[in-house]
């Protein structure tokens, strides 16, 4: 009989290779539009001579011998002007004629032996020092070379940002400082400032001096996940804030690195901190106080003059600190229960003939459109914003997926495409038992990566809408700078290459390897990122004999692998260190558990990462029952909190309708908040061998095949990989899914043996 060795996954990594930190001329993030090597290399020494164009060019050029002191201690001159044709050992920084648009941040860096010669308008010219210092070594060496190369570079989007959030979890200037650096270094031009929260205002308004007396310190802090029931920590968080002249030492700050800081002042929700301290400008009397919870507070501006007055106020003091064209004004999650109860909500309503509390939210973001069009500046809001029509001038910033973001576009609106699935940054990582601080998402490097914000069913004028692209940093579960770093690293980066990089050059395996030269990088810089899972865990042996050959590979330079096939932790002191391959004895329809850590050379540590081994024989075919096409499906509704109560409310009660289909998009449940499905469908398997199965769905979900349940998997939007041995012929599946509120999401997808993964649709059952 055919003995299979399989590997049920609780994640998987694709194999890549990894750099030391030296001079890489291939290794540069966000990769370059054209690169051409040639031959031969530049080596810097005391005698280099570096040129600067002009005074722009200047400051460009100061911070790149900075720089090269601080890593190669070598302390060179800046001579003004430009070199002699013929004059050798020479770095020459030039600045070019300004251009319009993102033809401004576009660069040229040629080297050969002799010189080095960067090009470009004075934005472009320092992308173009900084793609030279990811060709340099990132460690001392006693002649650092750049390898001969033409690179020709420019963005493909405009916006090209990362957000932090101040308002939940507060962040120091140097902490901001150093997230400008790394924004800079990876070619990331806009910094989105999140200042106000219902958890904490951090701005100083000097007219409102309560803002931060009041607004910027909060009783205590709910203690992790524990919203519901509540659990407080107890402790007094704050007064945290930002000075005016701390916020006008960030701005320049930023500016110096081609950054823009868009501040964020949220509203009309998410104002619980300003009406703690202001209530006259809700609709009720409070007292409020800063909220100490997660989620969404119902205490919001209420739409009446003495607001509009108070929003000026706020706004002229915000817009004079801050050159960026826009005001991010929020307009998100903003319970609409105290507008409907206020008698004065609803005798403006109908005064101004609207129609609802959404119209009404419209008429607020526009009357705040004309405070920010009157102190010269553009408001942009989260999608919410389109809800009860869109304020002529706004920008879209689209979160709830890209719906919204699309929509904006086709009525020739401006966009900045950042959907939960691809760019919030404080979703899980790995494994929700390996990820201490996460929201309840999953969100994956290699799933950041392959986001593409312009999608081919949008018109060449909508996409011409499309700004760009943003990561989030939402800081519930960020306390502190190490929180923050591990969350945000190297997801960035991701970002950063989706927003400069052409779509058509970007592939994962070739930016995995790109990465792992810049974790020395991260490294100098004193970030914390996340160490990522050992490469290997992906690879399926089929054998003839019971055992399996366990290979492992480190994902960063230097790292170690320490590992257990017990099901015990691993730990440093006791466990083996992988030092290459492992036979693994694994008698048929036997079980191993292999669970692996990463340490890096720091000391660091990974989370504990787990897969089960298993040898099996195949699962014999069923006998086909099947005729139509699709799946069956069986409703129930009702609130169940675990998949097993779930199953079993299957085996004992009717279900509320039954009915086939041809999907599982749960298309035909929208609106309903809480209930379960059983799908059940017969699939055909073409050849004896494994079979890979993926299940994601919001929010729980089972796979059971041929009886047995292969998947049961609680944890909100985080994909179970399993592997299954099948024999040529029909298989029963069943998937349960349960909705307990928010968003409905379900993905099944399948693999043949030694194929792709793809979608499985009802359609491809039978029943």
């Amino acid at each position: 009989m055919l003995r299979i060795a399989c590997l049920f996954l609780l994640l998987c990594a694709s194999a890549s290779t990894y750099a030391d930190g030296r001079n890489d001329a291939a290794a540069v993030v966000p990769q370059p539009r054209s690169v051409r090597p040639s031959t031969g290399a530049f080596a810097l020494n005391g005698a280099t001579q570096i040129y600067a164009a002009d005074a722009s060019a200047r400051a460009t050029a100061q911070m790149f011998a900075d720089w090269l002191g601080e890593t190669q201690g070598l302390n060179l001159p800046i001579r003004d002007g430009k070199p002699e044709r013929a004059q050798r050992n020479v770095l020459w920084f030039e600045t070019t004629k300004a251009r319009p648009g993102i033809a401004a941040e576009a660069y040229r860096l040629v080297a050969d032996a002799d010189r080095i010669h960067i090009s470009g308008a004075d934005a472009g010219l320092f992308y173009g020092m900084q793609t030279l210092m990811q060709l340099l070594p990132v460690t001392k060496q006693a002649a650092p070379t750049v390898a001969a190369i033409d690179i020709d570079d420019a963005p493909r989007f405009a916006w090209r940002g990362l957000h932090l959030d101040v308002g939940r979890h507060f962040f120091p200037i140097a902490f901001v400082k150093k997230y400008l650096d790394l924004m800079a270094q990876y070619k990331l031009n806009t910094f989105h400032w999140h200042l106000t929260e219902d958890q904490g205002w951090r701005i100083e308004i000097k007219k409102y001096p309560r803002l931060t007396e009041v607004g910027a310190k909060r009783r205590e802090t709910v203690v992790e996940h524990k919203v519901d029931p509540y659990v407080g920590d107890g402790i007094a968080y704050g007064p945290l804030y930002y000075t005016q002249d701390q916020v006008r030492e960030i701005v320049a700050y930023a500016a110096a690195r081609h950054i823009t800081v868009i501040p964020e002042i949220e509203l009309p929700g998410h104002a619980q901190a300003a009406l703690a301290a202001y209530p006259q400008f809700a609709c009720t009397p409070g007292p409020f106080e800063v909220w100490t919870n997660w989620g969404v507070s119902e205490n919001i501006f209420c739409p009446k003059e003495e607001t509009f007055a108070f929003l000026d106020d706020v706004l002229g003091e915000v817009a004079a600190l801050f050159p960026a064209p826009y005001i991010h004004i929020g307009g998100d999650e903003a319970p609409k229960d105290a507008w409907k109860k206020s008698a004065f909500v609803q005798d403006l309503i109908r005064r101004e003939k609207l129609k609802n509390e959404d119209e009404l939210q419209s008429w607020f973001i526009r009357r705040v459109e004309k405070i920010a069009h009157a102190k010269g500046k553009r408001i942009i809001g989260w999608d919410e914003i389109l809800e009860g029509g869109l304020a002529p001038d706004a920008t879209v910033m689209s979160w709830r997926g890209e719906k919204g973001g699309f929509a904006a576009a086709k009525q020739g609106h401006d966009v900045v495409m950042s959907p939960t699935g691809y760019c919030y940054l404080d979703y899980a990582q790995g494994p929700v038992e390996s990820e201490t601080f996460a929201f309840n998402g999953y969100l994956p490097l290699q799933n950041v990566y392959a986001y593409d914000p312009l999608p081919p069913a949008l018109s060449a004028r909508e996409r011409s809408h499309i700004l760009g692209v943003q990561g989030n940093a939402w800081s519930e579960h960020m306390p502190n700078a190490e929180t923050a770093e591990y969350a945000v690293f190297p997801r960035a980066l991701a970002i950063a290459e989706i927003g400069w990089s052409e779509q058509s050059s970007r592939d994962y395996a070739d930016f995995e390897r790109r990465l792992a030269s810049q974790y020395p990088r991260l490294d100098r810089a004193g970030i914390r990122y996340r160490i990522p899972e050992p490469q290997g865990f992906g690879d399926v042996l089929q054998i003839d004999q019971p055992h399996y050959r366990l290979q492992l590979a480190a994902p960063m330079p230097g790292a170690a692998i320490y590992y257990t096939l017990d099901g015990s932790l691993p730990d440093p002191r006791y466990s083996p260190r992988y030092a290459g391959p492992v036979d693994v004895d694994l008698p048929l329809e036997q079980k191993r558990q292999l669970r692996t850590l990463v340490v890096a050379t720091d000391g660091r540590r990974s989370g504990v990462y787990n897969a089960s081994l298993w040898n099996r024989g195949l699962k014999p075919a069923i006998a086909a029952a099947g005729k139509s096409a699709g799946a069956t499906y069986a409703y129930y509704e009702g609130r169940f909190p675990t998949l097993l109560e779930f199953e079993n409310t299957v085996t004992q009660r009717k279900p509320g309708a039954q009915g086939e289909t041809r999907a599982f998009d749960l298309k035909e449940f929208a609106g309903k908040k809480e209930y379960g499905l059983d799908f059940d469908g017969e699939f055909t398997a073409a050849s004896d061998g494994i079979y890979r199965f993926v299940v994601r769905a919001d929010d729980a979900v089972s796979l059971a095949i041929d009886g047995e349940t292969v998947v049961r998997n609680e944890d909100y939007e985080q994909p179970r990989s399993v592997l299954v041995p099948l024999q040529h012929g029909v298989h029963r599946l069943r998937i349960g899914y349960v909705q307990r509120g928010g968003g409905a999401d379900l993905h099944l997808q399948w693999a043949p043996p030694g194929g792709g993964l793809r979608e499985l649709k009802a359609e491809e059952l039978k029943h």
